[in-house]
């Protein structure tokens, strides 16, 4: 597919293989709106399933898989580079990957207080969810800085996961990649690279939630919402956009896109919160 606003971009989007998963909807909306797009994902299967449907929809040469776990910097700079080979360049990176208990070898119980935490469980979460986010995008954005554009996605979670009693790991985790995206975009600006923030606005239909039969999944929100805002962050028309944050759950392209980011942004990590103290940070 050579058509379509992200013509001629070549995208990274990590936590691509779970189906149904929100990486896997944002790379397959990639593929539809013209780039090509590097997927990666711990899961090898998983990974080449989704592969398989992203060149079902625009040719072999859409797709690319590669495996590595985003909390090594080993498996981080790879990653990059091996997009950058495959693809002849990139653009793009998503910060989709993330965990919760269920996805770690450690013994987790519902409803934890944290003091009961298991510090392995802790340490693995904290990893994936944060410092994935800041291993691939230390190494992408020299390559993004050499080339003066660039495009970084970061998927966080809404502010009352972040706070919810019984949900760290999880929550912290998620609260701290969102304060990183609004560091990224804070120090890049400018540079013709931007940061921003994605989420779907709630819990969403995907195999973060356990398929249980008491679950009425009916009340989830689509992880399709992800797919219109994804490519209109990814692409030349967000230029002006750096440090937001939305919610693909509000996102409406029957609005123009002034009216549709009234409606579904907010700037990131919420900093109108801080300034409401009437306190400023001083050097020290």
């Amino acid at each position: 597919m050579t058509d379509g606003p992200l013509a001629g971009k070549a995208a990274l989007i990590t936590g691509a293989g779970s189906n149904p998963g929100i990486g896997r909807v944002m790379a397959l909306a990639m593929v539809r709106a013209g780039a090509r797009v590097a997927m990666s994902d711990v899961n090898s299967e998983a990974l080449a399933r989704s592969v398989s449907d992203a060149r079902e929809i625009a040719g072999d040469d859409a797709a690319m898989a590669i495996v590595a776990d985003v909390s090594s910097v080993e498996d981080a700079e790879r990653t990059v580079q091996e997009a950058l080979n495959g693809l002849g360049g990139l653009d793009i990176l998503v910060n989709n990957a993330g965990i919760s208990p269920a996805f770690t070898n450690v013994r987790a119980s519902r409803n934890q207080n944290f003091w009961e935490i298991d510090p392995a469980l802790w340490t693995r979460m904290i990893a994936v969810n944060l410092g994935g986010a800041f291993l691939m995008s230390r190494a992408v954005v020299p390559h993004l800085l050499k080339q003066k554009w660039g495009r970084i996605i970061s998927v966080t979670t809404s502010l009352d996961t972040m706070i919810r009693g019984h949900n760290a790991p999880y929550g912290p985790s998620k609260a701290g990649n969102e304060a990183l995206a609004a560091v990224m975009a804070s120090d890049l600006k400018g540079t013709g690279v931007t940061v921003n923030v994605l989420v779907p606005g709630g819990a969403t239909d995907t195999n973060f939630i356990p398929f249980l039969p008491e679950t009425n999944r009916s009340n989830l929100i689509n992880p399709e919402v992800m797919a219109e805002p994804v490519v209109w962050l990814a692409s030349d028309a967000s230029s002006e956009t750096n440090g937001t944050r939305i919610r693909g759950v509000d996102w409406d392209n029957s609005l123009p896109i002034q009216e549709r980011l009234a409606k579904a942004s907010a700037p990131t990590a919420w900093p109108q919160l801080g300034r409401a103290t009437g306190q400023r940070l001083r050097p020290s």
